[in-house]
């Protein structure tokens, strides 16, 4: 109970019905199918690299799901439309694989499997990263470092000499506004953003120096 009270100080739920939980779960399931089908199609040849490089790396996948979480009426109901999200995306990227492409990894499945049910975790706390306070902020600069991190590491995506070299200050380029977005659009009081910047920048030089996303994902930061 003394949690719970903590927590309501940081953000509150909002009050929802039956149909309305319903139909969001609904959006996020169909959301996530739509997206797993995308990234699987611009993983063909003869599509433009930079759509293939966008779905084939975690930052739209991290700036989607915090999206998803934080307009969410409450933490257990983003923590289920995350679940539902990542769900139907992975049901549908592999099935399409499997039956279209005739091709199936159990390494990649488990792994995105493994996250996808560790993703309600994630939302439940991303949830109150639009609510009051440091804690809040803290939140928030996790996903922000992420996507600066995986920005920053972008200048090692291809050779100076490789045909698609041209596409990394491209991709530097969004993920630059995927973070801005994010400051932005989830705090309710926009001065939060400069406060949550210097953090992310902090948590992301830490995770450039250990390496951190490389040895988490390794060479599975392509797959999805």
């Amino acid at each position: 109970m003394e949690l719970l009270n903590e927590l309501n100080k940081i953000r509150t739920e909002k009050h929802s019905t039956n149909s309305q939980r319903a139909y969001s779960l609904v959006c996020a399931a169909v959301l996530g199918g739509i997206l797993g089908l995308a990234a699987k199609l611009v993983d063909t040849q003869g599509i433009n690299p930079l759509f293939d490089d966008i779905g084939g790396r975690l930052g739209i996948w991290i700036f989607t799901a915090v999206l998803v979480s934080v307009f969410s009426y409450s933490p257990k109901l983003a923590a289920v439309k995350i679940f539902f999200f990542f769900s139907s995306l992975l049901i549908v990227y592999y099935v399409y694989t499997v039956f279209f492409l005739h091709f199936f990894s159990v390494k990649e499945t488990v792994f995105w499997g493994i996250c996808a049910v560790l993703s309600p975790i994630c939302a439940y706390v991303m949830w109150y990263a639009r609510g009051n306070g440091y804690a809040a902020s803290i939140i928030l600069s996790l996903p922000a470092a992420v996507l600066v991190s995986e920005g920053y590491e972008l200048r090692n995506a291809y050779l100076p000499e490789h045909e698609h070299y041209y596409l990394v200050p491209i991709l530097m380029g969004i993920y630059f506004i995927m973070v801005l977005t994010l400051l932005l659009v989830v705090p309710e009081k926009k001065i939060k953003s400069l406060i949550v910047f210097p953090i992310a920048i902090l948590l992301s030089c830490i995770m450039i120096y250990f390496n951190i996303l490389g040895k988490v994902f390794g060479g599975l930061n392509g797959v999805l």
